[in-house]
């Protein structure tokens, strides 16, 4: 059984149809980059996993369990399913460590200083132990981002969802970003990376989705996409992307 499944997903803001019938399956321990334009449709199908937003049709499974089911809690399902933003959503009247620290204790139920000893081990994994007493206005782009990272993972997610995590970061700051990024690959992590990082959807991905106009025009590997890709669409993309 997968551990995400989208089936004929839809949503639509007033008359704008921004997702058209997705379905896709993701499995335990994939990294699925997804790709394509601004206004494609991406971050919605991302925040519509999340239940940011709400689905205009179409069911998201999570486990066989569909999320929509009014018995589902919110909260602990986010937990499972965490979510790394554009531009962090970091608290910025705390620190890094109690940024860690506030879901755990607020959603899990765990004691403080259960809390705060799986938020040094999360912020140890990317590089930002000596940072835990900064606040955010306090760090850089990209450590905020891998504080933004341990805060997701000290939740011990299943599944993580990257919304363009390297977008707002300087083009020195990306790297840092995408080094924890193939460190969690690595270890097994189940992802969703929206991303224009066309390198790290090429050298990490098991798959790599297309997106246009709210359409999954293509979902292969990365030696297809980036090689073969079979629609014009892609094909179109890919020219336009490689030559700016």
């Amino acid at each position: 059984m997968p551990v995400i499944e989208l089936s004929h997903l839809e949503k639509r803001f007033g008359n704008n149809d921004v997702l058209i019938d997705i379905s896709l399956k993701v499995e335990k321990g994939e990294v699925i980059s997804v790709i394509g334009a601004s206004g494609s449709g991406k971050s919605t199908m991302l925040r519509c996993i999340n239940l940011l937003e709400t689905p205009s049709g179409g069911g998201i499974f999570f486990h066989g369990r569909n999320i929509m089911d009014r018995g589902l809690s919110l909260p602990e399902y986010r937990a499972k399913v965490g979510m790394v933003f554009q531009q962090f959503n970091l608290f910025d009247n705390m620190t890094a460590l109690e940024n860690c620290v506030i879901g755990q204790v607020k959603v899990l139920g765990r004691k403080k200083e259960e809390s705060r000893e799986t938020a040094k081990r999360c912020l140890d994994s990317v590089g930002m132990l000596q940072f835990i007493n900064a606040k955010p206005r306090q760090l850089s782009g990209g450590q905020k981002q891998r504080v933004a990272i341990a805060r997701t993972l000290a939740m011990n997610p299943e599944v993580i969802l990257f919304d363009e995590p390297t977008s707002s970061l300087d083009p020195e700051m990306v790297g840092e970003v995408l080094n924890v990024m193939k460190a969690l690959a690595d270890e097994g992590y189940t992802m969703i990376v929206v991303t224009h990082e066309m390198d790290f959807a090429n050298e990490v991905s098991d798959r790599v989705i297309f997106m246009d106009k709210g359409v999954v025009v293509e979902d292969d590997k990365p030696e297809v996409i980036f090689r073969a890709p079979k629609a014009a669409r892609t094909k179109e993309f890919l020219a336009r992307y490689f030559k700016n």
